[in-house]
């Protein structure tokens, strides 16, 4: 949790209890760093110092991080897009081309260090992409046979 609190509430009203608040954690413990976007988690999001500090520092010594739905806006706003190809939410690709990110409309866009994917819909192909990141190819066909992907 990005609070001192560990319980999370969603924008839909699903509470989250979270193994940790961010104030314990040491995030260079953690291999990758997902921003799960939304509204109101990605200005949330955006609003904790420390966090910005560590995507911004991640992105920029290559250490991967991951952005989804609305996330994208952050990475771009940090200037941690320009010259990438990334892809956000339809209602923040704006955001990301006036921040020099070349913009794509794919489900899941991977430049260096950076994972972005457009939304809830296409959030199958981002943990997809993800698994590809860590375990590669065979282990994404293994997945996708597992849960009857048709995509």
């Amino acid at each position: 949790s990005v609070t001192p609190e560990r319980a999370v509430v969603s924008s839909h009203n699903i509470v989250v209890t979270c193994d940790l608040a961010l104030a314990e954690a040491n995030l260079d413990d953690y291999d990758m760093l997902v921003l799960p976007g939304g509204i109101p988690g990605t200005p949330n999001l955006k609003a904790v110092e420390p966090l910005m500090a560590a995507v911004t520092e991640r992105v920029r010594t290559g250490r991967p991080v991951a952005a989804i739905c609305a996330a994208p806006s952050i990475l771009a706003e940090l200037g941690l897009l320009e010259g990438r190809q990334a892809t956000s939410n339809p209602g923040f690709v704006g955001v990301l081309a006036e921040h020099g990110a070349q913009v794509s409309q794919a489900a899941v866009v991977t430049d260096g260090p950076v994972i972005t994917s457009r939304g809830m819909g296409t959030a199958i192909d981002f943990g997809l992409e993800i698994v590809r990141h860590y375990l590669g190819e065979e282990a994404v066909d293994d997945v996708k046979a597992k849960i009857v992907y048709q995509g």
